[in-house]
């Protein structure tokens, strides 16, 4: 396979000061983060019998993953990420209490696969917050990737920021998220005003790496790629739930 061309500004998330603020000042505030896992594991549950085996890509702090964990304690979890900072985190969720790996790839790639082919299939692949840093094509690409790696019946969700169809979408979401941010500084103790907090959040070191997409412009690609029952699960703002099913074989 011969080597891609990269968004340059994806690889800010090799940067351990950067992965180290986004784990410790905006992860935990982002908004819904609870519902949106419950519906992850309600989908789950509604396609999978069991899971054996399943895929969290770009893991971050693992945290996709510990949750399939609390329903599933016995299936084996892979986790892949290009940051070793993120990959660090997601060890000390799992805490190892969990049948798990973790590997350090870079998804941007189309050779990421031949680190985890050997694995596959998966029951359930999952990604949060992490696809997005890629340009269209490739996006497309790995959902391509996903699918080959999925068993027959097996399921694909990506907790996902997507871009808005107005302007009204996106500043009631940079308002929401703004707004979380400040709520959990405060409850952390942080002196910081909800004005420091906003020049922060426009100003964060991460934005030029976001490539923002339509949800329903992402299922199209989904049902073209052979995905059923493709659906947004859940949307909030710019903060969507989507995926599907491989098709099983008749």
């Amino acid at each position: 396979m011969s080597k891609l061309p990269v968004h340059k500004d994806y690889k800010v998330w090799q940067n351990s000061d950067i992965s180290k603020t986004f784990l410790e000042g905006v992860r935990g505030a982002i908004p819904l983060a609870k519902e949106q896992i419950d519906v992850m594991l309600r989908l789950i549950n509604l396609t999978q019998p069991n899971v054996d085996k399943f895929l969290d890509l770009g893991c971050g702090n693992g945290i996709l993953g510990k949750a399939i964990y609390q329903n599933y304690p016995t299936a084996k979890g892979f986790f892949i990420d290009i940051s070793d900072t993120m990959i660090e985190a997601a060890k000390n969720t799992l805490n190892s209490d969990y049948e798990s790996k973790f590997i350090i790839e870079d998804f941007s790639q189309n050779t990421w696969i031949n680190c985890i082919i050997q694995e596959a299939p998966f029951d359930v692949i999952v990604s949060g917050f992490a696809i997005h840093h890629q340009p269209d094509h490739r996006k497309q690409q790995i959902y391509q990737e996903i699918y080959d790696l999925l068993k027959p019946g097996g399921l694909f969700l990506n907790l996902e920021h997507i871009a808005s169809r107005s302007k009204l979408g996106e500043t009631a979401f940079d308002e929401l998220f703004i707004d979380s941010l400040y709520a959990f500084h405060q409850h952390n103790g942080s002196t910081k005003s909800r004005e420091e907090i906003d020049q922060e959040y426009y100003n964060r070191a991460d934005k030029t790496a976001n490539i923002l997409t339509l949800v329903e412009i992402q299922c199209d690609w989904l049902r073209d790629i052979g995905f059923g029952d493709v659906d947004c699960f859940m949307k909030l703002f710019e903060i969507a739930l989507f995926g599907g099913v491989r098709a099983k074989i008749s």
